[in-house]
């Protein structure tokens, strides 16, 4: 067949697919392909996948208002991004959780609570917006990109919205890379033991990839530990979204359209946990469920990346990146504190 010949028929099987999905289809694509090039560059190269996903997507902002590639970018930083923090509750079960012993849990609770509530102060001072303030602690407190992902779904929607989740995104995520060298210095500094350096690590360091990466250079002990107390971190994004989401819920304008008071992924997030914590979902299955929760958050991060304006990102000045940093060092602090003060 000629390539004259090619042509018609590649235009005819597009035509063939329904409407809706041959609308998104040029955005998700172009969303998936700097996933697959983020995550290349970071397999290959070193460095966190999503911040190479977020400065990639920069590069296309010009796509960004494409008649073609348009939808399928929105859907996929909003519907995709949903579905990556549903699917990140197959990671969790409450079995290593309760493994962990109730000091440790009300250590990580505790901080994690810390955190969002002395953090949002911190931003507020430093003169953010209120849910810009929130977000940014509530993803210092949590897991980092994920986190901040899942509190923007539920913040209230204005033109400042996508600029804060972005900086958030890449400044918790850079925060978390440094920490990843840094905190397994600090942990032998203070002579931690191989446990106290894995509650240190997973209950401080942003990013799960980070957290595995800190606990691990220091010992197998400490890198099951961390991985066990990260995961208690991520556990507690559902109910601190289900706070969040009911607080904005309850000062919406009058006459607004009403956020529901759980959102369907978090629903789903804690079905997931469920069925994880009693062994339904079996280890091949969860295993992937687990690398497709990575590759819908790390397309929906490439799509956030292309909506993205690096000139309006810049005008916003350093104080959102500080407020990041003084969070970063408050959940540090009160966690040496709190291990000191337990005898680890």
């Amino acid at each position: 067949m000629s390539e004259s010949e090619q042509q018609p028929a590649a235009a005819l099987r597009l035509r063939a697919l329904p409407p809706k999905l041959r609308r998104v289809l040029p955005g998700l694509i172009l969303a998936g392909v700097i996933a697959i090039a983020a995550r290349y560059l970071s397999e290959h190269y070193g460095g966190p996948a999503m911040l190479f996903a977020l400065l990639l997507g920069m590069a296309f902002h010009y796509l960004s208002e494409n008649d073609r590639a348009g939808p399928g970018i929105m859907l996929s930083s909003r519907h995709i991004l949903r579905i990556g923090v549903a699917l990140l509750g197959v990671r969790v079960t409450w079995g290593e959780i309760g493994d962990l012993g109730i000091e440790v849990v009300v250590l990580v609770v505790g901080s994690v609570a810390l955190t969002i509530v002395i953090g949002a102060l911190i931003g507020r001072a430093l003169g953010l917006t209120r849910d810009h303030a929130i977000l940014s602690a509530g993803a210092v407190a949590i897991c980092g990109a994920s986190a901040a992902l899942a509190i923007a779904s539920v913040l209230p929607r204005h033109e400042r919205s996508e600029h804060n989740t972005i900086l958030t995104v890449v400044g918790v995520t850079t925060l978390s890379t440094l920490a990843m060298m840094v905190y397994p210095l600090i942990s032998a500094l203070f002579a931690f033991s191989d446990q106290a350096a894995g509650v240190f690590i997973g209950a401080t360091i942003h990013d799960v990839a980070q957290v595995v990466g800190a606990g691990y250079t220091i010992s197998a002990e400490a890198g099951d530990t961390a991985a066990v107390v990260k995961l208690l971190r991520v556990a507690c994004l559902t109910p601190v979204v289900i706070i969040i989401g009911f607080s904005m819920r309850t000062r919406q304008k009058v006459g607004a359209s009403p956020a529901p008071l759980i959102p369907g992924f978090l629903l789903a997030f804690i079905l997931l946990v469920a069925l994880n914590s009693f062994g339904v979902i079996d280890g091949g299955l969860r295993d992937l469920m687990s690398d497709a929760s990575q590759w819908c958050l790390l397309t929906a991060v490439a799509a956030l990346g292309v909506r993205t304006s690096l000139e309006k990102l810049t005008a916003v000045g350093p104080k959102p990146l500080l407020a990041l940093g003084f969070q970063t060092l408050f959940l540090a602090a009160i966690v040496i504190a709190a291990l000191f003060a337990l005898a680890f």
